[in-house]
């Protein structure tokens, strides 16, 4: 059973930076691939950015690019989200997500990614940056 658990959320003022951790467990490969999204209140979920743990192939969101790092030591460890430069529009319930092989990697093709390429989730942590 795949099983995901988020941490390392918190509040923290605009130009800050946090480190969400994502515990991986569950997984029967040694390569796939692993997200992460993001949700505001009363706005759709949002792909923050996915790293294929084979390849350490990374592919961001627009809004994201150039602040956010997403990092995995290898398939035993940790995923992280590394977020520098924290902005009032970052404020968000952050969640992990895991797909199996062949993972769909459509959002090469499509240029986004959507939560709908992810059938695994974690519960969330909360992060808020106050301006």
């Amino acid at each position: 059973q795949v099983q995901l658990v988020e941490s390392g959320g918190g509040s923290v003022q605009a130009g800050g930076s946090l480190r969400l951790s994502c515990a991986v467990s569950g997984i029967p490969y040694s390569s796939y691939c692993m997200g992460w999204f993001r949700q505001a209140p009363g706005k759709e979920r949002e792909g923050v950015a996915v790293i294929e743990t084979g390849t350490g192939n990374t592919f961001y969101g627009d809004s994201m690019k150039g602040r956010f790092t997403i990092s995995q030591d290898n398939a035993k460890n940790p995923l992280y989200l590394q977020m520098n430069t924290l902005k009032p529009e970052d404020t968000a319930m952050y969640y992990c997500a895991a797909d199996y092989p062949p993972c769909t990697r459509a959002w090469w093709a499509r240029g986004d990614l959507r939560s709908t390429d992810f059938p695994y989730w974690g519960q969330g942590t909360q992060v808020t940056v106050s301006s």
